[in-house]
């Protein structure tokens, strides 16, 4: 257990953040099922490709997953689309 105050305060923004990134996550997972069920319908896609790379850039952007993996990820679901 932490002893001295900012080390206390630090678990507590840790915990914060933690709880943050899980959510950018989930939204992400989220969003990738959402694309790739469209994709499976062939229905909604070019409109759901770009929220989807949205999703993927803010996630990027937050620190949440690396900018390669958001590269690499929009690069996959944009070569689903073009497939569909």
């Amino acid at each position: 257990m932490a002893n001295h105050k900012s080390a206390k305060k630090r678990i507590e923004i840790t915990a914060r953040q933690n709880l943050e990134n899980k959510r950018v996550r989930s939204a992400l997972k989220t969003q990738l099922k959402k694309f790739n069920a469209a994709v499976d319908a062939k229905e909604n896609v070019e409109t759901l490709l770009k929220e989807t790379i949205s999703v993927i850039d803010g996630a990027a952007s937050k620190g949440v997953i690396h900018k390669n993996a958001a590269n690499r990820k929009k690069s996959q679901v944009a070569k689903k689309a073009v497939q569909a």
